[in-house]
């Protein structure tokens, strides 16, 4: 499904996929690996806005929770960077079965 000769030509641009999404669509957007890694990276980033906006709403508990959060959010980028670095094309837990870019 995806090129090996790709994946090694590609791989430092779906790491920096999961730092700043939009790098890849700009550098390598004929990649099909790197893409499927901005688009992981997209919606790990969607995830975060969201997740701390509403637990940001959300007093006491929802300030609580908040870190919590951002340390499962910063684990699912550090899966997703080793993932991008193996050559792996593995989706993130809980929110990599979403296609955001086609």
């Amino acid at each position: 499904m995806y090129d090996s000769t790709d994946i090694q030509t590609n791989k430092g641009m779906a790491i920096v996929a999961y730092i700043l999404f939009f790098i890849p669509l700009l550098a390598a957007k004929e990649s099909k690996y790197a893409m499927y890694h901005a688009n992981q990276g997209l919606t790990l980033f969607l995830a975060t806005v969201i997740i701390n906006i509403l637990l940001g709403l959300i007093p006491f508990i929802g300030w609580l929770l908040l870190p919590l959060a951002n340390l499962a959010l910063c684990i699912l980028a550090i899966l997703g960077i080793v993932a991008a670095a193996q050559g792996q094309v593995k989706p993130l837990p809980l929110i990599g079965r979403y296609t955001l870019l086609k």
